[in-house]
């Protein structure tokens, strides 16, 4: 009986290909890219310049950082990364982030003031109503309700855009981080236990 040898390297082959696998993941460094975009933006900053990334390549030695080389595993089998950057240049993001620049010049006093804050959850909420004037009060709690409206359209059409509805969470959360630290100082925000800080 005659043996069939099949080459290694058509064994590898087969391998390589019953291996590739398609991973779908929330692209995190981008997403805070994304959100310092709108997020300067709406708050009338001019965004700093990108840096200029290196060329990646899998010839480099292995004491180059790991973000930096392929492994001869990766080349063969190599995961196909989806998202790994953030769409947020439609229509309807145009449209909100417009309203939220146009609304963010009548609230930047109330967040001086420390009346209006910043809340864990990517929102804002009246801190301390008694900073308002009175005759101001239902003026800033229709802005403010408008606002947290904006916001929660706004994660959850990136996340449309996307074709991912299931980051809207993983975008709410990093846009929570990065309105505070895109903050200027002296701003109110909120912890997830409730408590009120001054940046």
């Amino acid at each position: 009986m005659k043996t069939l040898r099949i080459p290694m390297a058509m064994l590898l082959m087969l391998f390589a290909a019953a291996c590739v696998t398609i991973n779908v993941y929330f692209p995190a460094e981008a997403a805070e890219k994304a959100a310092d975009r709108i997020i300067k933006d709406v708050y009338g900053e001019q965004p700093a310049p990108a840096p200029a990334t290196e060329p990646q390549s899998w010839l480099l030695p292995k004491s180059a950082p790991a973000r930096y080389r392929y492994g001869l595993l990766d080349w063969l089998v190599s995961p196909a990364h989806a998202g790994a950057d953030l769409s947020v240049n439609t229509p309807a993001i145009r449209q909100l982030k417009a309203d939220m620049e146009q609304r963010h010049r009548q609230l930047a006093p109330h967040y001086a003031s420390g009346a209006v804050g910043m809340t864990h959850d990517g929102e804002i909420a009246i801190r301390d109503q008694t900073l308002i004037p009175l005759k101001d009060r239902n003026t800033v709690k229709q802005l403010v309700s408008k606002e947290n409206r904006d916001r929660g359209a706004l994660y959850s059409e990136i996340a449309r855009a996307n074709e991912q509805p299931e980051w809207e969470g993983e975008i709410r959360q990093t846009f929570a981080r990065r309105w505070v630290d895109n903050a200027p100082g002296g701003w109110w925000y909120s912890n997830q236990g409730g408590s009120w800080k001054q940046k």
